[in-house]
């Protein structure tokens, strides 16, 4: 199928005007990356482009040697005669959503998104353009976010509850985002917070690029099990229910996802806690970014495609559905 400047085939999302494609997921002679997540930025192009802040998880997971340009926010670059900039999308540290201008035509491929500010990454800006891809991985109309303060309040209660049962905190979160998001913006003075190792090499890979995060410490396994007693511990999926969280007992388990929104999945993953966190826009959100950008056509892509569409069509917007390979939070907590 052709949307004009952007066509899909089966490598992902491609330009043929400019001879790029944006977040493929087959190898590809040029890359532009909205974001280091692996169903978006994936390995064996021959080229990447992405935002500076990108760059250290990039070559944290892809390898040092992988032949990567970086640009700021707002900095255009001439490809075969488009005009490419990269802007806020909000999402994680050096998420960007991407302007493409060619022929007085200007599409945006958002990537992943959220509006409200964490106060670590640049704010979402909304960018004016003809034709907008965003993405709908919260597209329903039950997810709605509480604000971010009242979330890590919640969190924090939880911990200082845990404390006062001489229990370790043990919280659930993705290692590249809702990680950095949470050890910004919890209250370290109730104590010490420790990481898995997959969590501890992305904040330590920031804060060698010179972003600043506060200080964590390396849950490893030659530390006594004594000093994670009252302690917070934030580890990725991958690590709930294994053998590894054995050395933390006695603890308590909570989720930090947008999918804790809906009653059950608290359950479901068999955890004492759940808080609804979310580095994706809530359905208010979505609806506010394609509404602030003014686009003509809106194609939309991961989540709840058909809901979003059928929705902006009453509307009276021209909307279709994007079939591309990108799978969002909710996936990523169904494969828990």
């Amino acid at each position: 199928m052709k949307y004009d400047l952007i066509t899909v085939n089966e490598n992902g999302l491609y330009c043929p005007a400019g001879g790029f494609y944006i977040d493929p997921w087959r190898p590809v002679e040029r890359a532009v990356i909205t974001h280091a997540h692996s169903d978006h930025a994936r390995p064996g192009h021959s080229y990447y482009l992405a935002h500076n802040h990108c760059a250290p998880i990039l070559r944290l997971r892809l390898g040092q040697d992988i032949n990567l340009e970086t640009m700021e926010y707002g900095e255009t670059r001439a490809m075969n005669g488009l005009r490419v900039s990269l802007h806020p999308a909000g999402h994680v540290l050096g998420s960007a959503q991407v302007r493409i201008e060619h022929g007085g035509k200007v599409w945006v491929v958002s990537g992943d998104y959220k509006l409200e500010n964490d106060r670590l990454t640049p704010a979402f800006e909304p960018i004016h353009c003809h034709t907008f891809i965003t993405e709908s991985t919260f597209g329903l109309p039950v997810y709605k976010w509480r604000p971010q303060d009242e979330i890590f309040e919640q969190v924090n209660q939880w911990w200082a509850e845990n404390q006062g049962k001489n229990k370790a905190s043990i919280l659930i979160a993705y290692a590249l985002g809702k990680a950095q998001r949470l050890v910004e913006n919890l209250d370290h003075s109730l104590g010490d917070i420790y990481a898995h190792g997959a969590v501890f090499n992305v904040h330590t890979k920031f804060r060698e690029a010179g972003i600043t995060l506060p200080e964590i410490k390396y849950a490893g396994p030659d530390m006594p099990k004594s000093a994670f007693m009252r302690s917070l511990i934030i580890a990725p999926p991958s690590a709930l229910n294994t053998p590894w969280m054995r050395r933390f007992e006695p603890y308590s388990t909570a989720i930090a996802s947008g999918c804790m929104a809906i009653r059950g999945n608290k359950r479901r993953k068999a955890v004492d806690r759940g808080f609804a966190l979310s580095d994706h826009a809530d359905w208010q959100g979505l609806n506010e970014a394609i509404n602030a950008c003014g686009a003509e056509r809106v194609f939309v892509t991961h989540g709840y495609q058909d809901v979003m569409v059928k929705w902006l069509g009453e509307k009276g917007k021209e909307a279709h559905e994007l079939k591309t390979e990108f799978v969002g939070e909710s996936e990523e907590f169904d494969g828990l």
